[in-house]
């Protein structure tokens, strides 16, 4: 499979105060990504207790996706500010529905604090999970995987993960 985050593409946001779409970038996950992670999303998470508040997006970058030709990161920025992180595997997964039929793999996804309805009524933006799921999904089309995506069970013990994931 050929790097899907060497390029940028363009994905569709909602913001929350007015629900004007705006467009914002997906690309591949880099250290800027993680380091707005620790910086400007971890406090907020440990005060909300949100379930990913201990995730090490640090080490999923420099441990992971850096060492894993199977692994792929990938971020959303919308005005040069991080709105969310995915985390993919593309070759090792096969789906539970289709026996002998491989999937990507969603080991990971998190959006800003800001952008939860748990933290922040009105989010700042809505639609950065669908917009990962939906990118996750061409991932598995290019690959010939025929648009299956899974998504970890620790994942859908995240707040609103599974009521998200159930919509698709």
């Amino acid at each position: 499979m050929g790097n899907f985050g060497a390029m940028r593409t363009k994905v569709e946001l909602i913001r929350g105060q007015d629900n004007t779409v705006v467009e914002a970038d997906l690309m591949e996950l880099l250290q800027k990504h993680v380091d707005d992670y620790a910086n400007k999303w971890k406090e907020q998470l440990k005060l909300h207790d949100q379930s990913d508040k201990f995730w090490d997006w640090e080490f999923k970058l420099q441990f992971v996706i850096s060492r894993q030709p199977n692994r792929e990161g990938y971020a959303i920025e919308y005005e040069g500010e991080t709105q969310g992180l995915m985390l993919i595997e593309t070759q090792m997964h096969g789906s539970r529905l289709v026996e002998g039929k491989r999937l990507v793999y969603i080991d990971g996804i998190a959006t800003a604090p800001w952008n939860r309805v748990y933290v922040q009524r009105p989010p700042k933006l809505k639609g950065v999970g669908t917009a990962f799921l939906a990118f996750a999904r061409t991932c598995s089309l290019e690959l010939g995987y025929e648009g299956r995506v899974g998504i970890g069970v620790k994942l859908r013990k995240i707040d609103g993960c599974q009521e998200w994931a159930n919509q698709w």
